[in-house]
């Protein structure tokens, strides 16, 4: 029994170094992290010190006080972190299918695919490595950010909750990892890494809107749908609510990729036999 596990563990660590050193050794993977971190490091500019940003905004409102007109007490630095972690969700709806558009369609293409099929290594080891490695890279992507985010608000009146700040970028990782492995699904159908990446932004879109969809529909089929989305649940981790629905969710999402990404795989083993 430990032997067996022992084994398992090597083979989930091979596979999750090899898919993880193809990420840091390919220049897309590059273009994707520069894209990401230019437009995200944009946008928190633009959101701290533009004409209408936070900081202009702070400093109005602390005006308006001087001048006894009464303004509403605003958390400004909780509003920037809404908005932002928004943001930071919204661009990686674009970026995350192209992440996972190549976990399977690339083995499909090379013809190595039939090779991971007849190995003695499992389908679900297999699956898990690759989805653990591109959730590392996706993490790498994000902790910068991260840090520039808690560089930004330490100064901030009143203090911005570490805890807060951490939930949100859980939630984020948590909200791609559940998308990463339905697109590892997705991409283990097809050798096109293009059809793969465009069958995993419609889906994603619509686990984006649905609770949109879930609001014109009455009564429990309504909240039926809106258990779903993936924006509700996200949001709830962006506001400091640990909600154990909204991590069963995303759980959920991930077990399923990875248990049908095992199924297809699985498939090709008997058509193989």
């Amino acid at each position: 029994m430990i032997t067996s596990i022992k084994t398992i563990l090597s083979n989930l660590l091979a596979i999750y170094r090899r898919e993880l050193q193809g990420y840091f050794a390919s220049p897309l993977s590059y273009v994707i992290a520069a894209v990401f971190w230019l437009l995200g490091g944009f946008f928190l500019v633009v959101l701290l010190l533009g004409p209408d940003g936070v900081i202009a905004f702070a400093a109005r409102q602390d005006q308006a006080v001087q001048l006894g007109l009464g303004a509403p007490t605003v958390d400004v630095a909780y509003e920037f972190l809404q908005y932002y972690l928004g943001f930071l969700g919204s661009l990686s709806m674009f970026i995350l299918p192209i992440l996972s558009m190549g976990l399977y369609a690339e083995e499909r293409k090379q013809g190595t695919l039939e090779l991971l099929a007849t190995s003695p290594i499992t389908n679900w080891v297999v699956a898990l490595g690759k989805l653990l490695a591109v959730a590392t890279f996706y993490t790498t992507m994000v902790l910068p950010l991260m840090l520039c985010q808690a560089i930004a608000l330490e100064a901030s009146q009143p203090a911005i909750s570490p805890t807060l700040l951490v939930m949100g970028h859980v939630g984020l990782i948590l909200l791609a990892t559940s998308v990463l492995a339905l697109g590892m699904f997705l991409s283990s159908l097809t050798s096109s890494t293009v059809l793969s990446a465009i069958m995993t932004f419609a889906l994603v879109l619509f686990l984006w809107i649905v609770d949109a969809l879930a609001r014109s529909l009455p009564g429990a089929s309504g909240e039926a749908l809106a258990h779903l989305s993936l924006l509700k649940h996200f949001t709830d981790f962006t506001q400091g609510i640990l909600d154990t629905s909204g991590i069963v969710l995303f759980v959920s999402y991930i077990l399923l990729g990875l248990f049908l990404t095992a199924q297809s795989i699985e498939t090709l083993r008997f058509q193989r036999n």
